[in-house]
């Protein structure tokens, strides 16, 4: 008992005795100045801005092959990366700059190419990842599909 007791006090002694040097003297102006530069740019962040969030096609064929653009301006102060872009169904397929920066101030497009599949009103969502403060966007287009032979029919107003 009296060795533990011992060997505690011995570890007691060394931990507040090497606590007496002052956190503050071992600070480096120049790491202060690269630490505050460094949250600076980490405040700088992309926006991604579409000229539109949602496209309707109207009433299509069944079947009949959709394109349509998304065009997007990088309004931020950081250079734009889309990481992913991911349709909620295979029938549409996003097609983006994977990976390649976009400066502020530049435009870039996302194509979006629609099968036609499906009955009536049909509504697909793209959720589009990149490095902007909210992570994600999406875009939704949205089509009146008429069964083949069914003749021209649009949605009840």
């Amino acid at each position: 008992m009296k060795r533990i007791f011992l060997t505690l006090s011995i570890i007691s002694v060394l931990v507040l005795s090497s606590c007496k040097e002052k956190a503050s003297s071992k600070i480096e102006a120049s790491n202060v100045e690269v630490a505050a530069e460094r949250d600076a740019a980490a405040k700088s962040l992309p926006v991604m801005e579409f000229d539109k969030v949602e496209h309707d096609f109207g009433s299509i064929d069944q079947n009949a092959p959709q394109e349509t653009i998304f065009t997007f301006t990088n309004t931020g102060d950081a250079p734009l990366i889309i990481t992913d872009a991911k349709s909620s169904c295979g029938c549409t397929i996003p097609e983006y700059p994977k990976n390649t920066p976009i400066a502020p101030g530049e435009k870039g497009e996302l194509l979006v190419k629609f099968n036609g599949s499906g009955q009536n009103q049909v509504t697909k969502n793209i959720t589009v990842t990149a490095n902007t403060s909210k992570g994600t966007e999406t875009l939704t287009i949205k089509a009146f599909v008429t069964p083949k032979g069914a003749g021209p029919v649009g949605p009840v107003k």
